[in-house]
């Protein structure tokens, strides 16, 4: 009889055992959900409406926040002894925008205009310069509101690309194609910024 009572004291320790042995699962759980939430935030922070544009083959896509107007190609006025991607200056509604060619920035090959060119003006920012660009793509295909399961990372394309993917945000897959995740913010670097926000003061 006292062995049998024993013996259910044990079972009864045990199974207290087990309930604890399951919360503990229950906190790793919890724990290991909560980390794969911080992990995927910068997912989370990409997602949202992107303007879509083509450069030759290639589907490029920028915030809609960023994009202030979107235009037909029109006369560009060259400004000497600027980069070869800086096509000039435009005028929009009284006010100097400069203007930067995507293709040749991108150091694609150089395309002539046609009806289908477009410029689009975005507002950049790079420390305490804000300035609104426009910027010369072949074509602006459509607006897509694109879900964090839609975004990838960038590939990892080694260590001569660094500067290069520096101002991708990702990629995202739709419908079966590809679109490069812009950050605009960072396609032109703060000192280059510098050199077009006076061009905007002529």
């Amino acid at each position: 009889m006292p062995s049998a009572v024993i013996e259910k004291r044990e079972t009864g320790v045990a199974g207290a055992g087990g309930s604890t042995q399951k919360q503990q699962d229950s906190e790793k759980v919890t724990s290991a959900v909560a980390e794969k939430r911080e992990t995927g935030s910068s997912a989370d922070e990409r997602v949202g409406k992107y303007l879509t544009f083509l450069l030759g083959r290639e589907e490029f896509a920028i915030r809609v926040l960023k994009v202030r107007e979107i235009m037909g190609i029109q006369d560009i006025t060259a400004v000497p002894q600027t980069p070869g991607y800086v096509k000039g200056v435009i005028n929009l509604r009284g006010k100097v925008i400069p203007v930067v060619d995507l293709r040749l920035k991108f150091s694609l090959p150089e395309m002539e205009y046609t009806q289908r060119t477009c410029i689009i003006v975005v507002q950049v920012q790079a420390g305490s310069v804000s300035l609104h660009t426009g910027i010369v793509v072949d074509e602006v295909s459509e607006v897509l509101n694109l879900a964090a399961g839609d975004i990838e990372d960038t590939p990892d394309f080694g260590e001569g690309a660094g500067s290069a993917t520096s101002y991708l945000l990702g990629m995202a897959k739709v419908k079966g194609k590809v679109k490069i995740l812009l950050d605009i913010d960072r396609v032109l670097s703060s000192q280059e910024l510098h050199g077009l926000d006076a061009l905007a003061q002529i």
